[in-house]
C-alpha cells in the first residue's frame, strides 16, 4: 500500500471570494486566518465575539497534488480524512467524491474514477452555525434544550458540542482540516481491522500488605498466564490470493517472543500466543508500564508487505466492579485483581483551536496529572476523542482512561440518519482505542440521564425525546461497543446508578456528581455529609494566574466585574460566587493580585475538602475525579492548569491529597479529626504527631501515636477534642499533624480552628536562600511565624516540587526547580530565581 500525504499546498477563502489564504494542514479558519496575521486574537479581550461572526460563513479549502502513473493504476485510491469539521462536500478534478457531516468520524472516499496524474482537491464546508439556526426539527419532537453558555441546536450536529461555548469554553464552532488527510493507492491485500483480546489465568495469590510492593507484583507476574488472540480482518473486496498474515509478539525489552505465520482467508484470521509470567501494566503509583508490541503484517508470495499495523499493548485486566456490599454496590476500577481508590480530574479539549492542541501540549498535561499523583483521567463527552498520542501517553505514564462517548448535557432527536451516523462514528472510535492498556471504560455520555430524570428536561420535551435517550444509550451504543469491544466495561451514563432513569445520582451505587458545593454554595464542609460510591465530577472555580490575566486583558479591565472578565467568565454570575466564598472564608483582598491568588487557595481547600473525606473513608467510596483539569483558552474556570499549562494552587495541593501514602486533618469547633490513607500494596507502619500551636509557634500540645495503615486502606488515626488545650486562644492556634511513614516518607497537615478570615496571623517573616546544584534549583525557605499557603512565583513559568504550602514551624523546607520544570525551556540560574523570587502567604493580602 502506498499513502499519499495531502498536507502541503492549502489555501482557503470564504466562498464566492477570491481573497485566499495560505493555510498548514491540519489547520482551520481561525488557525489560517491567525497564521496569515488577517485577524485579532480571539482569545483577547472581548474579541472572541468578532471571530464567532466569521465562522457563520461557508468556505473552500484547496489544494493541488500530483500521483505518479504507477499509483494511478492501482485497483483501489482512497482519500482518508481522519478529521474534517464538520460539514463538507469533497470534489477531485470537480467531481463530487463524498460528503462529510461528523468530526468524529474517519471519512474513506474512493476518488479512483476522479483521479489523474495532476490533481485539484477542494472541501467546500458548510457554516455549522448555519446549519443549526436553519435546521428544522421532527415535528413533535421539539428540542429547546440549551446547555449553560452553548448555543441551541448543537445537538443537531455532530461536533464537539463546547465549540458552540459551555460553562468554561468561548463559543468558537471553527471550520476545517482538523486531522490529517492522505490518498491510499493499493491493487490487493489491505487490513481493515485487528482485535487483540487477553484472557489472564492466575495460581494462587500472594496475600497482599506482608510482602513489599515490588515483591507483591513480581508474584503476581508469576502467577499469572495470559491467552494473547490476535485476530485480523482484511478488506473483504481486496483479492486476497497468495497472501498470508505474519502476526508477531515482542517484550517490552524488544526480544521477539512469537511470530505465527497464517494463510489468509476471507473472514478473518486469528493467532493464539500465550504468554507465562508477563511483565503486567499497572496504573501509576502501584507498578510499571511495560508495553508489549503486536506488529499485523499482510504479505504477498514474495514476502511483500503489502499493509501492516503495529499496536503497543499492556498485558493487564482492568474492569469495574459493581458488586453489592454493606452500604448498596460499590463502583470499583479493578487492575490485575487490586481493587483500586481512583484519583485524578476531568479532562476537556486543550484548546478552541484544534490545531494548536500538539503532541508537545498533550504531553505536558499527562506529565502534569502524573506529578500530582493521578491515576486517573475522565475524558468529557462534551469535547472531542483525543488524538493517539494522548492515549499511548496515557498507556505509557500508567493513566487509566475512562472515556466518555461524545455527548454532554443534552437533548437528542435519534433519527434513523443519526442512528447510522453515530454507530459508524462508534466503530470508529472504538476500533482506534480499544487495544490501549490505559482504557478502563466506555461511557455512554455526561449527564443526560440526570437531565431526563431531574433537569426538568422531562416535563419540557416529548416523551418520545425521552425513549429515544433509552434507545441511544440504553440499546445502541452499548451493542455497537460491545461488538467491537467485548472487554472493556460500559457505563450507560455519568452519573448513573446502572441506567433505566433508576435514580441515578443515588449515594449508594454507580457514580455521582456533586454540585451543592459551588453551585449550591454550601460551605466545605459539606462534603463530609455524603459517602459516595465514586464521585466523577465536583469541582470549584478560581481565576488563572495574573500572567495569564494579562494575555487578555488591560490594566483597567483588572476588576472581575468588568465586560472583559466577565467575558472570559462563562459561569453568569461565578465572579460573584467566588467573592461570596471568599467572604466565608478569608478576609477581603487588598488588591486584585490578592484575589487572585486567594481565590486559587481557595479553589485548592475547597477539593481537599471533598478528597481527604472520600479517600478518609476508602472501601465505601472508590474514586474522587474533580472538576476539571485543564483550559481551552484562557478564563476563570474549574481547571487545576490554565490554558497555559501554568499549575494554579489547586494543582500543588492534588500532588499531596492525591499522594499514594497522605494525611487528612479536618477541625468542627475545638476537635480535630486525623485521618491517613495508604494507597499502595504493602502495610505501612505510620507514626503521627499531633501538636496544637499558635501562631508565633509555641507548642500548647504533643501526642505521638503509633499506627500500621494496611495496604490499601485507610484509618482514623485521632479524634480529640481540644477546648483544654485551647482555652480562649481560639483564634491564635492551630492543629498539625506530622506523617512518618514506614519508608521515611514524610507530609504534614495543618488546619485551623476558626475560618481563615477570623484568625490573628501575624506578619512572617520569610527568609530564603537560593542555590543551584547538578542544574537543580534549591530554594530554602523558613518562617518566624505562622504562615498559611505560602505561594512561590518568579519571572519564568516553572513547576515547583510545591507550592501553596504551610510553613508550620521554624524548620527550613527545601523547594526544587528541576530543568525538566522549566515550562519555557529556558536555562535557570540560581542568580535568576533569586532575583524575580516573589513569595506571599495569606497575611500578605489584606492591610487589617
Amino acid at each position: 500500500m502506498e499513502r499519499v500525504n495531502l498536507q502541503e499546498g492549502w489555501r482557503f477563502a470564504k466562498a464566492n471570494s477570491d481573497e485566499w489564504t495560505p493555510l498548514s494542514v491540519p489547520g482551520t479558519v481561525l488557525s489560517g486566518l491567525l497564521e496569515a496575521g488577517k485577524m485579532q486574537d480571539p482569545y483577547y479581550r472581548e474579541n472572541e465575539y468578532e471571530a464567532r461572526e466569521l465562522l457563520a460563513k461557508d468556505y473552500v479549502f484547496e489544494t493541488d497534488f500530483c500521483i505518479s502513473e504507477e499509483q494511478l493504476n492501482k485497483k483501489h485510491c482512497v482519500l482518508v480524512c481522519e478529521g474534517l469539521d464538520t460539514l463538507a462536500d469533497v470534489y477531485v478534478n470537480e467531481k463530487l467524491v463524498g460528503k462529510a457531516d461528523n468530526m468524529h468520524r474517519t471519512w474513506r472516499f474512493d476518488c479512483k474514477d476522479a483521479l489523474q496524474k495532476e490533481n485539484h482537491l477542494r472541501i467546500y464546508f458548510h457554516s455549522a452555525l448555519t446549519y443549526i439556526r436553519e435546521h428544522e426539527a421532527t415535528p413533535g419532537k421539539e428540542i429547546t434544550y440549551e446547555p449553560t453558555g452553548g448555543i441551541l441546536g448543537n445537538q443537531y450536529i455532530r461536533k464537539a458540542h463546547s465549540m458552540f461555548g459551555w460553562d468554561w469554553g468561548a463559543q468558537l464552532p471553527d471550520i476545517g482540516i482538523w486531522r490529517d488527510l492522505y490518498l491510499e493507492c493499493y491493487n490487493a491485500g489491505r487490513i481493515e481491522d485487528v482485535v487483540i483480546r487477553q484472557k489472564h489465568t492466575w495460581k494462587e495469590r500472594p496475600q497482599m500488605g506482608e510482602l513489599s510492593q515490588e515483591e507483591y507484583i513480581e508474584a503476581v507476574e508469576q502467577s499469572d498466564t495470559v491467552s494473547l488472540s490476535v485476530e485480523v480482518k482484511p478488506e473483504q473486496d481486496t483479492n486476497l490470493e497468495n497472501t498470508k498474515v505474519i502476526v508477531t509478539l515482542t517484550d517490552p525489552k524488544g526480544v521477539q517472543l512469537e511470530q505465527i505465520v497464517l494463510p489468509t482467508i476471507k473472514e478473518a484470521v486469528c493467532a493464539e500466543i500465550l504468554v507465562a509470567q508477563p511483565k503486567l501494566w499497572w496504573c501509576n503509583g502501584l507498578g510499571d508500564q511495560p508495553l508489549y508490541k503486536v506488529q499485523v503484517s499482510l504479505v504477498d508470495n514474495n514476502q511483500f508487505v503489502l499493509d501492516s499495523k503495529e499496536y503497543s499493548i499492556g498485558l493487564r485486566e482492568l474492569t469495574v466492579s459493581t458488586k453489592k456490599d454493606e452500604w448498596g454496590n460499590e463502583f470499583a476500577f479493578v487492575i490485575n485483581g487490586i481493587h483500586i481508590f481512583s484519583m485524578g480530574a476531568d479532562y476537556i479539549p486543550e484548546d478552541c483551536i484544534y490545531p494548536w492542541i500538539t503532541k508537545e501540549r498533550i504531553e505536558a498535561l499527562i506529565r502534569s496529572s502524573v506529578k500530582a499523583n493521578y491515576n486517573m483521567l475522565r475524558v468529557w463527552g462534551g469535547g472531542y476523542y483525543p488524538s493517539d498520542t494522548f492515549y499511548d501517553l496515557c498507556d505509557q505514564y500508567g493513566l487509566i482512561v475512562w472515556q466518555d462517548l461524545m455527548y454532554a448535557c443534552n437533548v437528542y432527536d435519534f433519527t434513523e440518519e443519526f442512528e447510522k451516523n453515530i454507530c459508524q462514528e462508534t466503530v470508529d472510535n472504538v476500533r482506534r482505542l480499544r487495544h490501549h492498556a490505559s482504557l478502563g471504560l466506555w461511557c455512554g455520555n455526561n449527564e443526560l440521564e440526570s437531565a431526563w430524570d431531574h433537569w426538568g428536561i422531562s416535563e419540557t420535551h416529548s416523551p418520545l425525546l425521552k425513549g429515544d435517550y433509552i434507545k441511544q444509550f440504553e440499546y445502541v451504543l452499548p451493542k455497537v461497543t460491545k461488538a467491537e469491544d467485548q472487554a472493556t466495561f460500559y457505563w450507560p451514563s455519568s452519573p448513573s446508578s446502572g441506567g433505566c432513569l433508576d435514580n441515578p445520582d443515588d449515594h449508594d451505587r454507580g457514580d455521582c456528581h456533586y454540585w451543592d458545593v459551588w453551585h449550591g454554595m454550601k460551605p466545605f464542609s459539606d462534603y463530609r455529609s455524603h459517602y459516595f460510591r465514586f464521585c466523577s465530577e465536583f469541582g470549584f472555580q478560581s481565576f488563572p494566574e495574573r500572567k495569564t490575566i494579562d494575555t487578555f486583558a488591560l490594566p483597567q479591565d483588572c476588576n472581575i466585574f468588568s465586560p472583559v472578565m466577565e467575558s472570559h467568565q462563562k459561569n453568569g454570575t461565578a465572579n460573584g460566587k467566588i467573592l461570596y466564598y471568599i467572604s466565608e472564608n478569608f478576609r477581603y483582598p487588598k488588591d486584585f493580585d490578592s484575589l487572585v491568588y486567594v481565590s486559587q487557595v481557595l479553589q485548592g481547600i475547597a477539593i481537599k475538602a471533598g478528597v481527604d473525606h472520600w479517600r478518609a473513608n476508602r472501601g465505601r467510596c472508590m474514586g474522587a475525579l474533580y472538576w476539571q483539569l485543564n483550559d481551552n483558552w484562557p478564563v476563570a474556570s474549574w481547571a487545576s492548569i490554565d490554558y497555559f499549562g501554568r499549575w494554579k494552587a489547586l494543582h500543588y495541593m492534588a500532588a499531596r491529597f492525591f499522594a499514594p501514602k497522605a494525611g487528612y486533618i479536618y477541625t468542627e469547633g475545638t476537635k480535630a479529626v486525623i485521618s491517613a490513607a495508604n494507597e499502595t500494596l504493602e502495610n505501612q507502619s505510620l507514626t503521627v504527631t499531633v501538636r496544637i500551636r499558635d501562631v508565633e509557634l509555641n507548642v500548647l500540645f504533643e501526642e505521638t501515636v503509633e499506627t500500621t495503615v494496611k495496604a490499601q486502606s485507610s484509618i482514623h488515626v485521632l479524634e480529640r477534642d481540644f477546648a483544654d488545650v485551647i482555652g480562649s486562644k481560639k483564634r491564635r492556634v492551630f492543629a498539625e499533624a506530622v506523617y512518618t511513614w514506614q519508608d521515611g516518607t514524610t507530609s504534614t497537615e495543618a488546619e485551623s480552628f476558626v475560618p481563615y478570615k477570623h484568625m490573628d496571623l501575624l506578619q512572617p517573616q520569610i527568609e530564603t536562600s537560593v542555590t543551584e546544584k547538578d542544574g537543580t534549583i534549591e530554594i530554602q525557605i523558613s518562617a518566624d511565624c505562622f504562615a498559611p499557603f505560602v505561594w512561590l512565583e518568579i519571572e519564568d513559568d516553572v513547576i515547583f516540587s510545591d507550592n501553596c504550602f504551610d510553613l508550620t514551624s521554624e524548620e527550613t523546607k527545601t523547594i526544587c526547580i528541576r530543568k525538566e520544570d522549566v515550562l519555557s525551556g529556558k536555562v535557570l540560574s540560581a542568580d535568576n530565581v533569586r532575583k524575580t523570587l516573589k513569595i506571599r502567604s495569606l497575611r500578605d493580602t489584606y492591610e487589617q
